[in-house]
């Protein structure tokens, strides 16, 4: 419906004074939304950078520590000790609100473990070995976080988007619109006194 699509009467004006008021102040709270999400998303932005070099260094770093250790112990005790982990990661999602916005909650449990949960000896395994297993757990945690992080990012994107169309939509198109149906009833109310007023003048003089 366009903006002179409104029948021109008092009743109609108050609906759209009305209207316009509870569409301005969405409109303000919207905004308001709107840029709080855009703070906590570069907040969350430089987290993710930390995380990403993170992932990217202790990559790098559990890589050398299994290649000493294959180098070392050799590849049949690098995987014997690998088969003999008993401990089971667990990673559980929930959730959690920024903003009204629902993201993910990632935590993991059993990441860390101690010598008995791992399987294989003290004695029996090397240090190399070890070294290896803790840079992979550190690497496992580093993963986890940054999954976390990188999902409420896209998520925090996603939102933002949606929440600058809804802005704009009512501050380019609803709003104007309101506005120029608000001046047509009036103008069209005006003319219509007018006439009234140019008719009764003439009853009078008749």
């Amino acid at each position: 419906m366009g903006p002179h699509d409104v029948t021109p009467n008092r009743s109609v004006l108050l609906q759209l004074k009305g209207r316009i008021k509870l569409t301005q102040g969405g409109h303000k709270v919207l905004k308001m939304k709107r840029d709080g999400l855009i703070i906590e998303f570069f907040e969350i932005l430089e987290k993710a950078r930390a995380m990403r070099a993170g992932v990217s260094s202790d990559y790098e770093n559990a890589m050398h520590a299994i290649t000493i250790a294959r180098a070392v112990e050799g590849e049949v005790a690098v995987k014997s000790a690998a088969y003999a982990l008993k401990a089971d990661p667990q990673v559980t999602v929930t959730s959690k609100s920024i903003m009204g916005m629902i993201v993910p909650k990632v935590e993991a449990e059993h990441l860390h473990v101690n010598m008995v949960d791992k399987g294989f000896g003290v004695i029996t395994t090397s240090v190399y070995i070890e070294m290896a297993a803790v840079a992979f757990e550190k690497l496992l945690e580093t993963i986890v976080r940054a999954a976390e992080v990188e999902t409420t990012m896209k998520k925090l994107l996603d939102e933002i988007e949606k929440t600058k169309r809804r802005v704009n939509a009512l501050e380019f198109k609803i709003i104007p619109d309101l506005k120029e149906s608000e001046r047509f009833v009036k103008f069209s109310l005006e003319e219509m006194e007018r006439e009234n007023t140019t008719r009764l003048k003439h009853l009078k003089k008749a």
